[in-house]
């Protein structure tokens, strides 16, 4: 292959994202989305696979040995639904000056065409010591079963991932997990006057002040504490009648000391209520901080910290990071925007940190 003019891509990379958000793809609804990135790919001349909504395809400009690494270029091109809030239609890309407006534009649009570009440019040089797989999957707002959990069997083994989310190109070395209980309390139904029966809700929340009480004493350095929240909370039928159900949910963000399984049996111990998780499958990521991706991040200036918010790493089992395009704080936001020129620098940085990278 020729060198590719690393300007036109990123001139490019600018267009397609304003395609992408005018393209809408809510989770679950990604379909038109995805056949036009895999359009955009194929004029590259790349075999683009595809199962459900997401796309992939790989370099052939390897060194092909038998211990030739594997590096995972990934983001997602769903997006939330839009709020009411917002004062341009949120389908329609809105350019004003260096700033771009649009649902998706930010988390995590602007992600996918930069790793797109890096993608593309890398692919073309006359050879590069690793394997390069690009995947723009679906599902990652809801965590969904036929998002890169559907994919990841096929894309061969996996060596190192960088994961597309607006980290303002900075570098999440670890990210937290959710896990997601549901809870029920169960009394005895009783007329309210007569005060007889068996109050759940009285239950529920002797079990809820116990969890508020609780702390998990594990801290990570990267991380922080594990936390426990209950965000829901329901029971009763009418006034006058003593309930014998009471249900409610708690929400858990892990860290990467304790398993998923540990933290389920840990809660379970602490509460009356009946337990089922609902979600356990999403993990805490963490990567070595000596891992050479993470020490040529360093030497290209970028800071390492790590993340609050869920990502597709938490199915990823293999060595990730985070980086990408934009500012977490504009995800889920109205009038979601993205910077031209975070867009631009961005190809630059995921050049830099792959162009010249070993294992």
């Amino acid at each position: 292959m020729s060198i590719v003019n690393l300007q036109v891509l990123k001139e490019e990379a600018v267009q397609l994202l304003i395609q992408i958000i005018n393209t809408p793809s809510i989770s679950k609804q990604e379909n038109k989305v995805s056949f036009l990135i895999e359009d955009y790919i194929h004029k590259y001349g790349f075999f683009v696979k595809r199962k459900f909504n997401n796309i992939w395809t790989e370099n052939k400009n390897f060194y092909k040995k038998k211990d030739t690494k594997t590096i995972l270029l990934n983001s997602h091109h769903d997006t939330v639904k839009p709020g009411k809030n917002w004062t341009t239609d949120p389908f329609i890309a809105v350019q004003k000056e260096d700033k771009l407006i649009g649902l998706g534009s930010n988390d995590a649009g602007a992600s996918v065409v930069a790793l797109i570009a890096t993608f593309i440019y890398l692919s073309n040089l006359s050879k590069i010591p690793y394997r390069l797989v690009l995947s723009i999957t679906a599902e990652e707002e809801i965590s969904g079963a036929s998002g890169i959990r559907s994919i990841l069997p096929e894309l061969g083994y996996i060596d190192l991932g960088i994961v597309g989310e607006p980290t303002k190109m900075q570098v999440a070395i670890a990210e937290k997990g959710l896990i997601v209980l549901d809870c029920i309390a169960e009394g005895k139904t009783g007329h309210s006057a007569r005060n007889k029966g068996i109050n759940a809700i009285y239950i529920a929340t002797k079990d809820i002040e116990n969890l508020r009480k609780f702390y998990f004493d594990k801290k990570s350095d990267l991380l922080g504490f594990t936390t426990l929240n209950v965000t829901q909370i329901q029971g009763g039928i009418q006034h006058n009648i003593i309930p014998d159900i009471c249900s409610f949910v708690i929400d858990v963000r892990t860290n990467e000391l304790y398993k998923n399984e540990e933290l389920i049996d840990i809660i379970r111990k602490k509460i009356h209520s009946k337990m089922k998780p609902r979600s356990s499958h999403l993990n805490s990521s963490f990567i070595n901080p000596m891992h050479p991706i993470v020490l040529k991040s360093k030497l290209i200036g970028r800071n390492i910290y790590g993340s609050p918010t869920l990502s597709d790493q938490s199915v990823m089992p293999f060595s990730t990071i985070k980086m990408g395009v934009g500012d977490s704080i504009r995800s889920h936001t109205s009038n979601e925007y993205v910077l031209i020129s975070e867009i631009m620098k961005g190809i630059d940085i995921y050049l830099s940190l792959l162009k010249d990278f070993y294992f």
